[in-house]
């Protein structure tokens, strides 16, 4: 009878281990001189860095090069790891960064996945989620994210932004008013350019809590997966830069930059299933 009645606790042992083992963290590669000159050819660690979105980097308050958020934070960290010194690539938008992957400009990114950014990079898997949402008058009639796909509707957004490119799919009667920055788009909608701006939550709650005139509508039109990446024919280095990341949200690291860099209601991305 006991051996019958162990067999179901071994079962479920088992499958507890099954499971265990579907959401370890993968450990990161032993870095080899092959991989330093893969990821830094120069000696230098360039990392791209897109101060258009203030969730992922922010200037140093100081002036130096210490840059809060966790895009900066990661990049450090995987200097120091590579055992090279860093330099900061620096862009006021996404869609600038992306492009500039082809004239080979930065080593490494920080920056939102979108199938149109990875026929050139190949990225880790998210590290942040963010949300997408839009921005409109306190009187206007726009109440739900549904409301906005209609004729006459002009929506401000940033030049190749994720949710630029999201939208550019998804949008079909509403039209949407590219402007060169993020924050160049929120303006032009605050002159009444457009109807309503569409950008990442946090700095639309920013510019409403200034202006009682404005509101950020609830919910969202997408979850922007913020990620890092290399250039796609870099494959020992995209290796190592998902473990990476895995290893550095399972530490506690991204939460940690977020929260130092004023952001704490911004999600921590769970972890990547298990590659079979």
């Amino acid at each position: 009878m006991r051996r019958m009645k162990a067999f179901p606790l071994i079962a479920a042992s088992l499958a507890l281990a099954s499971c265990a083992m579907q959401t370890t963290t993968p450990s990161t590669p032993p870095v080899t001189a092959e991989l330093r000159r893969e990821f830094a050819p120069s000696g230098v660690l360039r990392s791209g860095t897109n101060f258009g979105n203030p969730v992922i980097a922010q200037k140093d308050p100081a002036g130096g090069s210490n840059h809060r958020g966790p895009g900066p934070t990661l990049a450090r960290e995987l200097a120091r790891r590579l055992g090279v010194p860093i330099e900061y690539v620096v862009y006021d938008t996404a869609g600038k960064m992306a492009d500039a992957v082809k004239a080979g400009a930065w080593d490494v990114a920080f920056l939102a996945v979108d199938p149109a950014r990875a026929r050139d990079i190949a990225f880790s898997e998210p590290y942040v989620l963010i949300e997408g949402t839009y921005m409109v008058r306190k009187e206007s009639p726009l109440k739900r994210i549904e409301d906005f796909d209609r004729a006459g509707l002009r929506i401000a957004v940033a030049t190749k932004s994720a949710y630029d490119l999201y939208l550019t799919r998804e949008i079909r009667q509403a039209t949407l008013v590219r402007y060169p920055t993020s924050q160049a788009a929120i303006d032009a909608f605050v002159k009444g350019e457009t109807d309503a701006a569409a950008g990442v939550k946090q700095p639309l709650v920013a510019t409403a809590k200034k202006d009682p005139n404005l509101r950020v509508i609830d919910g969202a039109f997408m979850s922007i997966g913020q990620a890092s990446g290399v250039p796609r024919d870099r494959e020992n280095a995209a290796r190592f830069l998902r473990a990476f990341v895995e290893e550095q949200k399972a530490s506690g690291l991204v939460r940690r930059a977020l929260d130092e860099s004023g952001n704490p209601d911004a999600t921590v991305a769970p972890a990547a299933k298990a590659q079979s």
